[in-house]
């Protein structure tokens, strides 16, 4: 008797950094994966994996229906992950109105169940360094960046189809790290810095921080075990960012900066930076919106994934063990 086929699971965003860890986790559980790609987009994350792929983009509302024929899960990780853009419009194209022409292809399409991939950015923050979680208070005034305001936005947008009736479910993940971060996102780029010795002195703000696989197998999980409309916190351990650079820097034998700035001293600079860039037409070296969200403590409490998901909570040295490996391994790093 010949075995039925495995399902069909759509991944937007495939060629990004958590989506790519998606693509192999799902690969590695038996499914049958197809990616969204644009034209343009980097591929060099799908290279060798057993993937169908999709042309399409999901700011164009017609190129999706044939992307989620036959489809039995969407994971939509895909988002335009940037601080700082100068047109924050290219931001909301991307991340509003392109979840919410993948969420009404999918209903249409009779996609049985859907992971929409939000960030913890979407979530109120807590009272000083008290973690928050997926029920503290937050409005879209309070929330800092046009980055974070789109994803917030994308995130109501993504409740409103639950509610209608998709089986969606959401999770937040919060700064994942590992290996395979191409671009790098911002978090990236702060271990690279670091790495490449670019970072003299830090700031008193903190993160929490967790490995990319276990963000990977927590989509998956949500898509088995996620209450329909429920958000779930992937993350797990918090630390200041001095402690990051104390861990960072017992791992690649460097020095962690002692010099601890007032936050006014990056703001400042930023704003320059910023004045400077408009007039010479290049983009800011220094993000105003980086620097603005590090003078909160960005601290996430991830028992509820942990509960109702089994969210594995894998050391967080080990991933960051793995992406200075990655990044030194592929170029990033000055000898």
């Amino acid at each position: 008797m010949t075995p039925s086929p495995s399902p069909t699971d759509l991944v937007t965003g495939g060629t990004g950094f958590v989506g790519s860890h998606v693509v192999r986790a799902l690969l590695g559980a038996g499914r049958t994966v197809r990616c969204l790609v644009r034209p343009t987009s980097d591929r060099r994350r799908l290279l060798g994996l057993a993937v169908e792929t999709a042309t399409g983009d999901l700011r164009r509302a017609d190129t999706l229906p044939r992307a989620l024929a036959g489809i039995d899960t969407l994971y939509h990780c895909a988002a335009d992950y940037r601080l700082g853009v100068e047109d924050p419009r290219e931001l909301y194209d991307s991340n509003v109105t392109g979840t919410e022409n993948v969420l009404a292809a999918a209903a249409r399409a009779g996609v049985r169940r859907v992971v929409f991939t939000s960030s913890v950015g979407a979530l109120g923050l807590g009272h000083g360094r008290t973690p928050a979680d997926e029920t503290t208070p937050v409005t879209v005034d309070r929330v800092v960046g046009a980055y974070k305001r789109s994803k917030y936005q994308a995130e109501q947008v993504a409740r409103r189809w639950a509610s209608r009736g998709l089986g969606l479910v959401i999770v937040n993940p919060s700064t994942p790290v590992g290996e395979g971060d191409w671009k790098p996102t911002p978090t990236g780029r702060i271990v690279v810095d670091f790495l490449n010795r670019r970072l003299p002195a830090y700031v008193d703000t903190g993160l929490n921080l967790v490995d990319v696989r276990d963000v990977a197998a927590g989509h998956l999980l949500a898509a088995e075990r996620g209450r329909v409309g429920e958000a779930y916190i992937l993350g797990h351990r918090n630390l200041t960012l001095l402690e990051l650079l104390q861990v960072l820097g017992r791992l690649a034998g460097l020095r962690a900066p002692r010099l601890r700035l007032p936050h006014v001293l990056p703001i400042s600079a930023a704003l320059v930076d910023q004045a400077v860039s408009r007039l010479l037409g290049r983009t800011p070296r220094l993000s105003l919106e980086a620097v603005r969200m590090s003078t909160h403590f960005m601290y996430f409490d991830a028992g509820k994934a942990v509960r109702e998901l089994g969210l594995p909570q894998s050391p967080v040295e080990t991933a960051l063990a793995r992406a200075v490996d990655w990044y030194r391994e592929n170029g990033y790093v000055r000898a």
